[in-house]
């Protein structure tokens, strides 16, 4: 048959880097499968995470404004859409695999809690004494625990490089393993590559929003010197544009000049380390991908004023913390009546108790849906 796995895995031979990951060369499934006859395992994977309802459910979380504000804002959803598009451009460039890539990119926050960084904050200082809460490691829990569509295994099964890409802040730590295989110092390039593409994805597509709901003004980002630089992009390649032009124009240069950095210094890491293979990558000297020590410095004041005027604002903030207060209560109400949960969760208490549970369920909760669980058990009338 034309087209076929093998196909393609010759393919990513001959056109890949030798530091990419190779799908012929992944580490596996934890639970054995037959491969596929037409995708990679990389494509299988994707095609997974796109069927999740977990993945789903991204529509209805909030990003910066809690979800149903207004119909333009982004959501959980279109930020991972946006960066896992970020994600594949520069795995092309830089002859990564874009199907392993695509995969970090899709599943990093399908297990991200309903109202933002908040709502994770607050599920964490819930769960203090019972393990904590943290949306890269929830991520990998839905994959391999809640999500369980499949007979015969539980979990999605993914490839151990897709999982272990979700790991970004656990490959730092010392003889960190994942299934007896190293996943540090550093991560593959496909997972540093979906990092950096999450960074600066939302420093393009907050500002966005922020300026579309008035919060953020064209003043307030001219005394910035990363806005100042785009915006001259703007003019220098454009005469006569309207107001609303030069912004989106302005927005879209601000996503460009991050992309163009990290390729640069990314490749000029790649030619000072010369990495041969992807245990190259891992254990190089220093990270391979990210920016230059001017663009660090621009993001850092840029990322500064985002907080000072936007996530910070009582506009952003006060919804928020009004719809976490909210969530905290729906948590407490199902620790203390878990027959309220749904049925899948019910049968998870016997092996996971009802604390990581509750948390599994709450996290998995949209914006919508826990507002919905939260007014018909009568919660606001504490």
């Amino acid at each position: 048959m034309k087209h076929a796995r093998k196909d393609w895995e010759r393919g990513e031979e001959a056109n890949l880097a030798p530091y990419a990951t190779h799908s012929a060369n992944s580490l596996g499934r934890r639970h054995p499968e037959q491969d596929h006859p037409l995708r990679s395992c990389f494509s299988r994977d994707r095609d997974r995470i796109l069927h999740s309802r977990c993945f789903r459910r991204l529509e209805y979380k909030t990003q910066v404004f809690v979800n149903g504000t207004a119909d333009h804002y982004r959501t959980r959803l279109t930020h991972t859409m946006e960066m896992a598009a970020v994600g594949r451009t520069l795995a092309r460039i830089l002859r990564a695999n874009e199907d392993l890539t695509e995969c970090i990119c899709l599943a990093h926050d399908i297990g991200h809690s309903p109202f933002g960084h908040a709502g994770e904050h607050a599920l964490d200082e819930l769960m203090i004494n019972h393990g904590g809460f943290d949306h890269n490691l929830q991520s990998l829990r839905c994959i391999e625990v809640v999500e369980s569509p499949y007979p015969g295994f539980r979990g999605l099964n993914l490839s151990w490089e897709v999982r272990a890409g979700l790991l970004k802040h656990e490959a730092h730590v010392e003889n960190a393993e994942l299934d007896g295989h190293p996943i540090g110092p550093f991560q593959s390039l496909e997972a540093q590559l979906a990092d950096v593409a999450d960074d600066m994805t939302y420093q393009a597509h907050d500002v966005d929003d922020g300026l579309e709901a008035g919060i953020v003004t064209l003043a307030q980002l001219e005394k910035t010197e990363f806005w100042r630089m785009a915006a001259a992009e703007t003019r220098t390649r454009h005469t006569a544009l309207t107001e609303d032009q030069f912004l989106r124009a302005t927005i879209r240069n601000l996503l460009e000049l991050q992309v163009v950095d990290v390729l640069e210094h990314t490749f000029l890491s790649l030619e000072k380390h010369a990495p041969k293979n992807v245990h190259d990558i891992m254990a190089a000297p220093s990270r391979i991908v990210g920016f230059s020590p001017g663009m660090t410095d621009m993001l850092s004041e840029f990322s500064a004023f985002m907080f000072e005027h936007l996530y910070f604002h009582h506009g952003v903030a006060d919804a928020t913390l009004e719809s976490v207060g909210m969530m905290r209560k729906l948590f407490l109400h199902y620790v203390e009546h878990p027959e309220t949960m749904g049925r899948k969760a019910r049968a998870r208490i016997a092996d996971e108790g009802v604390w990581r549970t509750a948390c599994d369920y709450v996290a998995g909760c949209t914006d919508r849906y826990a507002t919905e669980e939260y007014l018909r058990f009568g919660l606001g009338n504490d």
